[in-house]
């Protein structure tokens, strides 16, 4: 996949999260800025591109912000990766980066990594016992894993304003997802405990994202790439 114009690229997923094992995929995401003469057109370009073997996803500029605004865990850990798993570094995309705090609010944040730990709940639940195949084992167990780390990141973004890519005490999540994959309803206690974490605490974040920072930043993106098409 061939796309121009990539502001900001990194390693996300397990890898980044220090969860993978042998075998697992290397997941990459990032965000491009379409030529800005192409948005004025009858038919707008692609905002995402997808692919696999590599493992990729970039989203354009202006979604990639609306889906951060919304509090997404995903395209938000791009902003917050430790500076080794960087592949694509740009002027704009660390312009990016020095506004990550600008993106969140409480709210959003709440809902999106206690919304996202509760549909691997659900996907845990409808996998059914320790009867299950191999394969389906090993994917309830990831999707465990993942429930614990959403709720725990979730929790550290809501009180601290801050985001830790790399999990704490790895083989802890490797624990928890295979007594998960024995004992789906086992996932529950922990989801309830981290319910009452939130309700107890008290937030460092705003309730609404400052959107008037990421409107800024896209419109330095957009007469950037106005201009280099002019030029060219």
């Amino acid at each position: 996949m061939s796309v121009q114009n990539v502001l900001l690229s990194g390693v996300v997923g397990s890898t980044a999260y220090g969860l993978a094992h042998a075998g697992s995929d290397v997941d990459r995401l990032g965000l491009f800025a379409a030529p800005t003469e192409e948005l004025h057109g009858l038919h707008p370009p692609k905002e995402s591109h997808v692919s696999t073997a590599p493992d990729r996803t970039l989203h354009e500029a202006a979604k990639w912000c609306r889906l951060a605004l919304g509090g997404n865990p995903t395209v938000t850990e791009l902003v917050w990766l430790p500076a080794d798993l960087y592949e694509v570094r740009t002027p704009l995309g660390d312009e990016l980066v020095g506004i990550r705090a600008t993106f969140l609010s409480a709210r959003r944040v709440r809902d999106a990594y206690l919304g996202y730990a509760t549909q691997q709940f659900r996907r845990l639940l409808a996998r059914g016992d320790g009867s299950i195949s191999e394969d389906t084992r090993k994917r309830t167990a990831k999707h465990a894993r993942h429930l614990k780390r959403l709720c725990g990141q979730g929790y550290e973004l809501y009180t601290t304003g801050r985001l830790s890519i790399r999990v704490d005490d790895p083989e802890s999540f490797h624990r928890f997802g295979e007594q998960v994959a024995d004992d789906p309803e086992s996932a529950l206690p922990l989801l309830r405990r981290y319910e009452t974490a939130f309700d107890e605490a008290r937030s460092v974040l705003p309730e609404q994202p400052d959107e008037r920072a990421a409107d800024a930043w896209l419109r330095r993106v957009r007469r950037h790439f106005y201009t280099s098409a002019r030029s060219s």
